[in-house]
C-alpha cells in the first residue's frame, strides 16, 4: 500500500482549516442576524445572549483543535515542520500576556474598542490553547520543538493563572 504523500497530507489539513473556518463564518453570521433581527431580545436579555457569544467562541475554539489535532499528526516525523510549528505557538502563546497587558489600560477595557474585544476573546480560549499546547508537547519528537512547546506552556499557563486571580481579586474588590 502506497503512502499518502505529505504535500497531499498538508492540503488535506488546510482544507480543514477552511471548512472550519467556513462553518465558523456562517455560525458568526447567522448570530450576527439574531442580534439584527431581535434586537429587543438582545436588549432584554443581554446577558443570556454574552453567554450564548461566550459558548459558541468556545466550540469554535474546540473545532480549530480538531485540523490542529491531525496537523500535528501529519509533521510529526518533519522536525523542520515541528520546529515551525512550536514556534508558531510560541508566537501564539506570547500573545496571551501581550493581551493581558493592553487590557489593563483603563481606556481599552472600559471602552468599545475592537482590539479590547480581540484581547478579551484571546484571553477566553486561553484554557484551549493551554490543551492544545499541551498535546503538541506530549507529541513532539524533536528536542527542539519539545523545548519551544514547554516555552510556550511556561508563557500561557502563569499567564491563565495571573488572569484569573486578577478576576477573582477584582471581584472580592468590587464586592466589599
Amino acid at each position: 500500500m502506497k503512502a499518502v504523500p505529505l504535500r497531499i497530507q498538508l492540503i488535506l489539513v488546510a482544507a480543514g482549516y477552511v471548512a472550519v473556518l467556513a462553518i465558523a463564518a456562517l455560525m458568526l453570521f447567522a448570530r450576527h442576524m439574531q442580534y439584527v433581527n431581535h434586537p429587543e431580545e438582545v436588549a432584554a436579555a443581554s446577558g443570556m445572549y454574552a453567554g450564548g457569544d461566550l459558548i459558541l467562541e468556545i466550540f469554535i475554539g474546540c473545532m480549530l483543535l480538531v485540523p490542529t489535532f491531525f496537523l500535528v499528526l501529519v509533521i510529526r516525523n518533519s522536525e523542520a515542520l515541528y520546529n515551525g510549528y512550536s514556534l508558531t505557538l510560541l508566537g501564539l502563546s506570547l500573545t496571551a500576556p501581550l493581551c493581558l497587558g493592553v487590557l489593563s489600560i483603563p481606556a481599552v477595557n472600559q471602552g468599545t474598542m475592537l482590539l479590547g474585544w480581540i484581547c478579551l476573546d484571546r484571553l477566553f480560549v486561553s484554557p484551549l490553547v493551554v490543551v492544545g499546547l499541551v498535546f503538541s508537547r506530549l507529541l513532539a519528537r524533536f528536542d527542539r520543538a519539545k523545548r519551544l512547546t514547554f516555552y510556550a506552556l511556561l508563557v500561557e499557563i502563569p499567564t491563565l493563572v495571573f488572569m484569573t486571580a486578577l478576576f477573582l481579586f477584582s471581584a472580592r474588590a468590587h464586592r466589599g
